[in-house]
């Protein structure tokens, strides 16, 4: 039995690997990426705190490896302070077109970082500091990793550790010491709390 020409082209036109841009940097639904990520990185931490270190790595190359921490890499790059400066390649992702093209190229198979751009800031004192800006590529495989990194730093870090650290500043220590303290003074005459 022969299948008519047309039938064949229709069957094939439908199978296969979808479009390379099946939907625009617009049209992306941004809640649904985070929330596929974090989901992630929740069974990242989960993972960590039972101590199973095989399941970690594989949860962390599933999620470096997804569409989703892929955007949210290329996002968090081209929409913070450092957007505008570019690295020794000397581009910079500012069309939608070209933010979705870097999302796709961001694969581990291969990667190499480029050199640091060095440029010099001037200081207080009338001297420069030294500054590397990497590539914009770079800087998306950086917050690529970070994505799946933070999890187990958060994870295995000192809970009473408050540097350096994202959704924790010097209030929370703060607030921290005076709990503490509170609970420690709370039966002694000499210290009142006043609500």
């Amino acid at each position: 039995m022969t299948v008519p020409a047309r039938t064949a082209r229709a069957t094939t036109a439908s199978t296969g690997a979808p479009p390379a841009f099946e939907e625009t940097w617009d049209q992306i639904n941004w809640d649904q990426a985070t929330e596929e990520v974090t989901r992630l990185q929740v069974r990242i931490a989960k993972a960590t705190q039972a101590g199973r270190w095989n399941k970690v790595q594989a949860l962390q190359r599933l999620l470096t490896r997804s569409h989703s921490g892929k955007l949210l890499a290329v996002k968090r790059v081209t929409e913070n302070a450092g957007k505008r400066t570019a690295g020794v390649d000397g581009k910079i992702w500012k069309t939608p077109m070209s933010k979705m093209k870097a999302s796709q190229a961001l694969t581990h198979r291969g990667y190499q970082p480029l050199p640091l751009r060095r440029v010099y800031i001037p200081k207080s004192n009338g001297k420069k500091r030294p500054l590397g800006i990497p590539t914009m590529h770079d800087r998306a495989m950086q917050a690529l990793w970070s994505q799946a990194l933070n999890p187990v730093a958060e994870t295995t870090a000192d809970k009473n550790s408050y540097g350096f650290r994202p959704r924790r500043s010097t209030a929370d220590a703060i607030e921290q010491c005076f709990n503490a303290l509170a609970k420690r003074d709370s039966g002694s005459p000499r210290f009142q709390c006043n609500k």
